[in-house]
């Protein structure tokens, strides 16, 4: 059941385009440096005829909860969820969002210098300055006040978000934010669910730290509950201005 993105009220991404682009499940929020809503219409509409005409043929990839083989003359967007899927030990459908975004941007680059593409609290950016991206904590007291900062030479990189109190994406944990980084968004989306999956109280944010340390190619984790919070990785956490 789709969800509005109260949360892009406060997204300002200066000296950028955004415009939102939805087609069916698939609702992104774009920011370049110029117009490119036409093209990431197309794209989107591509991936997801793609997607959808191969779960058709494997209905398995989209129902299962654990990582699933796909051979080799599988789409590349299905390859890419498959081995993010495997490396982080949770279901393909579970990077569907990170890979869409990736997907996109992947594309918009040369294009475009920057490109910041935000699909349900997943995030694929590639900028040319720092960028202060907040973290969504749904019911948690520190919702809206950590943000991390992102150098240009970090980008591209993947910013994902697992959460039990904010969207409908299936989650086993409390956690109010799994946040994963990744220099792939495909990765970093199926990361964010196995550590939220793994995090009911606060007690366990070392036990999912833990889980993001033993995921190759991530870069880093931060999980908040309640009002309790712990990082792991060479990640940059700020307190956001206050916005009253």
């Amino acid at each position: 059941m789709y969800q509005p993105r109260t949360y892009r009220h406060i997204i300002h991404s200066l000296g950028l385009i955004s415009y939102a682009v939805t087609e069916y499940e698939t609702d992104l929020f774009v920011s370049t440096t110029t117009d490119l809503e036409r093209e990431v219409r197309t794209l989107v509409r591509e991936f997801r005829r793609t997607l959808e005409g191969y779960i058709s043929r494997a209905p398995y990839f989209a129902n299962g909860l654990e990582p699933v083989d796909v051979p080799e003359e599988a789409p590349s967007i299905v390859r890419e969820m498959a081995t993010a899927a495997m490396t982080a030990g949770v279901g393909p459908m579970a990077a569907v969002a990170g890979a869409i975004a990736q997907g996109v941007g992947k594309v918009l680059c040369p294009l475009s210098p920057e490109v910041i593409i935000e699909n349900g609290g997943d995030i694929y950016l590639k900028s040319q300055k720092s960028r202060l991206v907040a973290i969504f904590a749904g019911d948690s007291p520190l919702n809206g006040t950590l943000g991390l900062e992102i150098a240009p030479e970090e980008t591209p990189i993947g910013i994902c978000t697992s959460s039990a109190t904010v969207g409908h994406a299936l989650s086993f944990g409390r956690a109010d934010a799994a946040v994963a980084v990744a220099p792939s968004a495909t990765l970093a989306d199926a990361a964010a669910t196995a550590i939220g999956n793994a995090v009911g109280t606060a007690e366990e944010i070392e036990q999912g730290l833990a889980i993001a340390q033993a995921i190759p190619g991530l870069s880093g984790a931060v999980i908040i509950v309640g009002d309790k919070f712990g990082i792991w990785g060479d990640l940059r956490l700020r307190a956001l201005p206050a916005t009253h």
